[in-house]
């Protein structure tokens, strides 16, 4: 529905989102990696053995013995692997939006922790409510799902210029954008789908849901830029 161009919220620590750049660096070598180097059929195997399998984490059910990684630490590699470019940039672009402020705000350690323990929640969650799915979680959508819902908490009146309809430009206070990103997460749980493969609603929502509360449990001691 829409993509974030540029926020208004300027950096008060940090000259340079460098955390938050090679996480994005990681996501693209590993994405050329999965589906350009490694071959079809070990682009196939690299996606089941290092994305969260609900089944596998839940019921500890390993059909086809076991994998390169305890089922557990996938839900920490399956936060980069993506599907396809369309997938991968989408992320990307989210997270290079409102991550630099985020980094800043936590400082870059402490960000990449932050970033990490969202996705980790995004997994569980989506496990948890589909506890007998086979198919592999995938992506870094929850992750970037925690990353702005902190940035909706501690800007909310930051001015984000958006494409609305991939065609539209706009600029509205974040509050808007990220809180119309969470609805449409939301309402898309009980639309049908069509397409091939399943987005994983749920996931979208538990990165964002974990991203909002340790934000809220560490609000005190970040630091704040203004808008």
């Amino acid at each position: 529905m829409f993509i974030p161009l540029h926020d208004d919220t300027p950096l008060r620590v940090i000259r340079f989102q460098w955390m938050t750049g090679g996480i994005i660096l990681l996501n693209i070598l590993l994405f050329v990696f999965t589906h350009y180097i490694a071959g079809s059929d070990s682009e196939l195997a690299i996606l089941f053995f290092y994305g969260v399998v609900p089944v596998e984490l839940v019921d500890r059910v390993v059909p086809s013995g076991v994998g390169p990684v305890p089922e557990p630490l996938t839900m920490l590699t399956y936060q980069f692997l993506h599907a396809g470019w369309l997938h991968l940039i989408a992320n990307m672009v989210f997270l290079w939006v409102f991550a630099d402020n985020i980094e800043d705000a936590f400082g870059r350690v402490p960000f990449l922790f932050f970033y990490l323990f969202c996705g980790i929640g995004a997994a569980l969650v989506h496990a948890l409510l589909a506890p007998n799915s086979d198919a592999p979680l995938i992506g870094a959508s929850g992750a970037v799902g925690g990353v702005m819902a902190a940035y909706m908490l501690l800007y909310p009146r930051a001015r984000v210029w958006i494409l609305l309809f991939m065609r539209l430009p706009v600029r509205i206070p974040a509050a808007y954008v990220l809180g119309g990103w969470l609805v449409l997460q939301i309402i898309m749980l009980f639309v049908p789908s069509s397409e091939p493969f399943m987005v994983a609603w749920w996931a979208h929502i538990g990165g964002f849901a974990t991203g909002f509360l340790l934000t809220l449990l560490f609000r005190s001691r970040l630091v704040l830029g203004t808008p």
